[in-house]
């Protein structure tokens, strides 16, 4: 979960790192790329300007209130824009259907956008008062509530301690099973005051809403599906750019690039995960932190 966002404070949604996304890319003028979380089009309007009209780029996203936005955008670019309802992972389908057999290049960014953010029914920052929904596809799956209300005291700690990293998991999974009916941002950010002393409450609460939206979204099992089938669908010299705001995933990007790198499939180009400029972790208080990991199949 990303703190003092640009569009909390009123500024639109701005792309991070998009200069070192471009470089990583190294996009080809003729070239097809992927990307996985295309959103209201960021990223997606910085490629389309490189491949001009010869190449494609293909967006896929769950958010289909991004996914409009990034239409409407765009609405120009329908010969080398195709745009997608979906899950990054599920991806081969939409090449298939569209006839691509190989990509030149595949970015992920796997951050919240200012959209979701700032959104007064969603539930994704604790800052609002809304409905503990959390789901980056609002037409399918269960909302934070019903796994709040569904979820033992001990389902919840396992939650909070693996994908959040809370060290309080377990009082606060009691708390919230003892308050009963938990069903806004509202209530959960109740039960997390009375389990918690206020000193870094901020973080805390951070943390807990990030893990119930890894949880509801099936985050890391996604990512987990994707590394494992991404090679397949990139040609030889193409490119894969992912973008992580949190370790858990982090980490499963640097294992899976690693893992290829020992096979002699793979060039990893990020030794160290790359991160924003000074200047722009100033200005897009998002990117403080993204961690950029590229690489290049080479066989």
């Amino acid at each position: 979960m990303h703190l003092n966002s640009p569009q909390e404070t009123g500024q639109p949604h701005i792309p991070v790192m998009v200069s070192e996304v471009l470089e990583y890319l190294d996009i080809r003028p003729d070239g097809i790329y992927l990307d996985g979380t295309v959103g209201a089009g960021g990223h997606a309007s910085h490629i389309l300007a490189e491949i001009g009209t010869s190449g494609k780029l293909i967006g896929i996203d769950r958010d289909e209130e991004a996914l409009d936005i990034c239409r409407k955008r765009f609405s120009d670019a329908s010969s080398t824009l195709s745009l997608h309802h979906g899950s990054y992972d599920t991806f081969q389908p939409i090449l298939d259907h569209l006839g691509v057999d190989q990509l030149n290049g595949l970015l992920l960014d796997l951050g919240l956008s200012s959209l979701q953010l700032d959104s007064p029914r969603r539930g994704f920052s604790f800052r609002h008062s809304s409905a503990l929904d959390l789901r980056f596809d609002a037409s399918a799956g269960k909302t934070a509530a019903d796994l709040i209300e569904h979820s033992s005291a001990d389902k919840l700690t396992e939650i909070f301690r693996d994908f959040g990293e809370e060290r309080r998991a377990r009082q606060i999974a009691k708390k919230i099973k003892k308050m009963g009916s938990i069903t806004s941002t509202d209530d959960l950010r109740e039960a997390i005051r009375r389990s918690t002393p206020p000193s870094n409450r901020d973080r805390t609460l951070a943390r807990i809403f990030q893990a119930l939206r890894i949880a509801v979204n099936g985050e890391l099992e996604k990512l987990s599906s994707f590394l494992e089938q991404f090679m397949s669908a990139m040609a030889i010299g193409g490119r894969i750019v992912i973008m992580s705001y949190h370790s858990l995933e982090d980490r499963m990007v640097k294992h899976a690039f690693k893992s290829l790198k020992q096979q002699d499939k793979l060039m990893i180009l990020t030794k160290k995960p790359a991160i924003a400029s000074e200047q722009e972790q100033q200005e897009n208080s998002r990117s403080r932190s993204a961690k950029l990991r590229a690489a290049e199949r080479i066989a």
